[in-house]
């Protein structure tokens, strides 16, 4: 029902920015949350991000808080992660995620339709 496709990652130097895309296609988004998680090799898959469709409404951890920023734009069925001041422990691959019956943000399972990740790897 959902097609994600991310795209934005790449190599990048510790302290700098970047910003991922998710393109999304499906009839409606209008009761979905997106999220963004990332698992890095011999790590659990974690949560980064998450915002509602409808209302925008974001959720963030503190590892990323103030730092990072998800946003969407509903015209283009997109939504994006703004990340800054990237540290090396954010190198992992990043993951687009939607889901209708999300009751916890942070947790992976609650999402139903995956992207197929883009790299994202902080040199130091």
């Amino acid at each position: 029902q959902v097609q994600l496709v991310e795209s934005g990652g790449g190599v990048v130097q510790a302290g700098s920015s970047l910003r991922l895309s998710c393109a999304a296609s499906a009839r409606t988004l209008s009761n979905y949350v997106m999220g963004w998680f990332r698992q890095a090799p011999g790590k659990e898959r974690e949560f980064v991000a998450a915002i509602t469709w409808t209302g925008g409404r974001t959720y963030l951890p503190s590892s990323v808080k103030g730092r990072f920023i998800i946003s969407r734009d509903n015209a283009k069925n997109t939504v994006y992660l703004q990340m800054n001041s990237l540290k090396p422990d954010d190198t992992a691959v990043y993951y687009c995620a939607a889901g209708d019956r999300v009751w916890n943000t942070a947790n992976p399972t609650n999402y139903n339709y995956w992207g197929q990740g883009t790299q994202v790897t902080v040199s130091s």
